[in-house]
């Protein structure tokens, strides 16, 4: 890729990001939307992947832990789905329930549908920015192979 292209993946990096975390915690209407949030990160950093290649993507520590972000997203969302089940309420019962006093900071409202957002946006991240990092290493190690493979056949010619 071309500094041109290297230079627009790093500068669009954090306004990408930026507008994802605006929109796990507000949405498109108002409690949030984590998909929609999850895969507009997972495209900013496969357009890093795509302008620096799987080499320099692999440094990034977002994808040597995006697999733990998944798990920790999967235990978050199903911790909220299933939690109140646990106390005798339907799953998927949010609290503090409708009316009753929610804790604010600024204008965000800490209650558990955010933590489900949180959950599915890092089950999403995690599963894209990690399988895009697999799929990377896999091209870098098979690239590595024909490397030696052709230095093996070289040093075999007379």
């Amino acid at each position: 890729m071309t500094v041109v292209s290297r230079f627009i993946a790093r500068f669009m990096l954090l306004p990408i990001v930026m507008i994802a975390m605006g929109i796990v915690v507000k949405g498109y209407s108002d409690i949030g939307d984590g998909f929609s949030a999850g895969v507009l990160v997972s495209l900013a950093f496969i357009l890093q992947a795509l302008a620096f290649g799987p080499a320099e993507f692999d440094t990034l520590p977002i994808a040597r832990f995006a697999s733990i972000g998944a798990f920790v997203g999967s235990f978050l969302a199903l911790s909220v789905a299933f939690g109140p089940a646990l106390f005798g309420e339907p799953i998927l019962q949010h609290w503090p329930r409708a009316g009753e006093k929610v804790v604010h900071f600024g204008t965000l409202e800490f209650f558990t549908p955010l933590i489900f957002d949180l959950g599915v946006f890092l089950i999403v991240v995690g599963f894209c920015v990690g399988s895009l990092g697999a799929i990377g290493r896999e091209v870098a190690r098979r690239e590595r192979q024909e490397q030696r493979a052709g230095q093996a056949s070289m040093e075999e010619l007379p």
